[in-house]
Order: C-alpha cells, then sequence, then structure tokens
C-alpha cells in the first residue's frame, strides 16, 4: 500500500480484546481505516458494536488490566503508536492526537477549576511561563464560543451548564492544536439548540486548523451534517465504507439498509416504525460466518459458515457482504 501524504492517521487490521473471567471480549476485530487531513470520517453503529473501543485504542487508553491490543497497527503520519511505550504516547495524547469522551460530566474533576484543567494538559506539551499558558488556555476557551473566558477559568465545573461544560471538554481537546481529533459522541448530552451550535463549532475548528476527526456516532442526521465518509460498524467489524452520498443513496450492506430503514422520516404517516430483530451477537462468543446473519433478511447457509470479504461496490465505496459479486477485471 502506497503512503498518501494526504493520510494523518491510518488503523490497518486492528484488534483489540478484553479478557475477562466470561472469555475474551473481541471488542474491536480487524478494523481498518485511514482518516486525511481536513476529512471527518463517521463511524457508525448500534451500542456495543466496538465503536468506542476503536477510539479509545488509537489513543492508547483500554481499560486496564483487560483490555489489550492484540494485533494490528495505528500509523499517526507513518508512526505506529501501537509500539510506542507509555511515556511516549503522554506526549502524543493532547499533542497530535485527543479524544473527547461521551460525558462532560465524568470528563472534568469536579475539584479543580476549569483553568486548572485545562492548563494541566497544556504543561504537558508547551514549556511556555505560566502566564503565556494561561493565555493559551483563554484563548483555547474563546476558540469554543465560552463567553468571560478569564471568569470562567476560575470557575468549577458544577458552576457550569451541560452544554458549557461539553463547550470547556472541548477546549482542553484541542487546545494542544492536534492533527485528528476522536469526537465520542460529543453530542449526547446536549439539547437539540445547543447540539447543532456545537456540531457547527466543530466544523468551524476543523475548517481553520485542516483536522482531521473521527466522529464516533448513531445519530444519522449528525452524520448527514458532519461527514465526508461513512464506516458502519457491527459486532467489532466494519462492514461497510463509503462517501456519505453515496452510502445514504444506495447502501449495500444489509445492516446499512436496515440502519437507513429505522431512520424515522419527516414526510408522511408511518403506523410502525421499522426496527432491526433480534441482538448483536455477544462479543466473547461470536459465530463463525457473518456476524449479522440471525438479523439478516438475506441470509443462507454460505453466511453462516464463512466470513464474507470486503468487495469494491462503488468509488472509495465497500461492503462485506456474499450479495455483492465481484467487479469484472478491468481491460
Amino acid at each position: 500500500m502506497g503512503t498518501d501524504p494526504a493520510v494523518v492517521l491510518e488503523v490497518r487490521g486492528l484488534r483489540a480484546y478484553l479478557y475477562t473471567r466470561w472469555g475474551v471480549v473481541r471488542a474491536v476485530d480487524g478494523v481498518s481505516f485511514a482518516l486525511r487531513e481536513g476529512e471527518t470520517l463517521g463511524l457508525v453503529g448500534e451500542s456495543g458494536c466496538g465503536k468506542t473501543m476503536t477510539g479509545l485504542s488509537i489513543v492508547r487508553l483500554l481499560p486496564e488490566p483487560a483490555g489489550r491490543i492484540v494485533e494490528g497497527q495505528v500509523l499517526l503520519e507513518g508512526e505506529d503508536l501501537v509500539t510506542k511505550s507509555e511515556a511516549e504516547m503522554r506526549r502524543v495524547r493532547g499533542r497530535r492526537v485527543s479524544m473527547i469522551l461521551q460525558d462532560p460530566q465524568t470528563s472534568l474533576n469536579p475539584v479543580f477549576t476549569i483553568g486548572d484543567q485545562i492548563l494541566e494538559a497544556l504543561r504537558l506539551h508547551h514549556p511556555d511561563g505560566e502566564s503565556s499558558l494561561a493565555a493559551r488556555a483563554e484563548e483555547a476557551l474563546r476558540r469554543v464560543k465560552v463567553a468571560a473566558p478569564e471568569q470562567r477559568m476560575r470557575a468549577y465545573p458544577h458552576q457550569m451548564s451541560g452544554g458549557m461544560k461539553q463547550r470547556v471538554v472541548g477546549a482542553i481537546a484541542v487546545a494542544g492544536e492536534p492533527l485528528v481529533l476522536i469526537a465520542d459522541e460529543p453530542t449526547t448530552a446536549l439539547d437539540v439548540t445547543i447540539q447543532l451550535q456545537y456540531l457547527a463549532l466543530l466544523k468551524e475548528i476543523q475548517a481553520r486548523t485542516r483536522l482531521a476527526m473521527l466522529f464516533i456516532t448513531h445519530d444519522f442526521g449528525i452524520v448527514a451534517r458532519m461527514c465526508d465518509r461513512v464506516a458502519v460498524m457491527y459486532a467489532g467489524r466494519i462492514v461497510e465504507t463509503g462517501p456519505t452520498r453515496a452510502l445514504f443513496r444506495a447502501p449495500r450492506h444489509p445492516y446499512t439498509e436496515a440502519l437507513m430503514a429505522s431512520v424515522p422520516r419527516m414526510e408522511g404517516s408511518v403506523a410502525r416504525l421499522p426496527s432491526i430483530e433480534g441482538q448483536p451477537p455477544p462479543l466473547h462468543d461470536l459465530p463463525t460466518g457473518c456476524r449479522f446473519a440471525d438479523r439478516c433478511a438475506y441470509v443462507d447457509d454460505r453466511c453462516r459458515r464463512e466470513y464474507p470479504p470486503t468487495m469494491p461496490v462503488g468509488p472509495a465505496h465497500e461492503a462485506a457482504c456474499w450479495r455483492i459479486e465481484p467487479s469484472p477485471p478491468s481491460r
């Protein structure tokens, strides 16, 4: 595979398992994708499919002692993060790759001021004096549209609303001016109006800094607004990847089709919303064949025997399903 200078982050065959008393949980089981400068890749799927574990694997923050990366590469500008020591990763996190977690309430320490928590992140990566770091911290708050940042620096998390705390978490994530931002459902705790403002804010920051963003979500409305490409994840694997417009127009994997069909439509009346019957397989006891087979309307014997290969279905669009016919060789 040639090295594309526009690729900032490339994940190759990543496997991250959790070793528990019930068995080995294959949370991330052979995930591959690339992320380019200034691009937003949406990672979508049901709860428990491995989206958050993929993000935590990239920044090497898997839960210990159970979580381990057992195989694969995470290439950040060509450097494999999997092989780095913990001391080396501390210099990478925040400075070159950052992550916004789902709940700002648990991301912020209630006994430290907002200023203390932003400054802690900055001190790790910038050797400047305290006055210069304080100016950087205030600028980070301004960048995420926090009013009166000088006063907010002295405030505690409990003195701020949920939307304001989410902005602070965003400020901490972008304070080090990273190359890659992993946003793990950052709008889950926000109401619709604040959610819209926050998404617009992330797009504005991205346009200004050429930030590459991995946006983890289960909301297809957010995907349509934010993402250039989409990777659909199911039971630890990516089953379909493609440009957002192409995937919305013609989803090729049965799971993607089912997800798209379950999104409510605004036009016309619907007696009952479609749903996907059944449950994803337990990640500690995965089937041999296609992991979606028990819930798929098109299943046959081959689906239960063998896992399908990933096949191209269009420009930069691919899916893993036995229903996809191989493309004829080009002449």
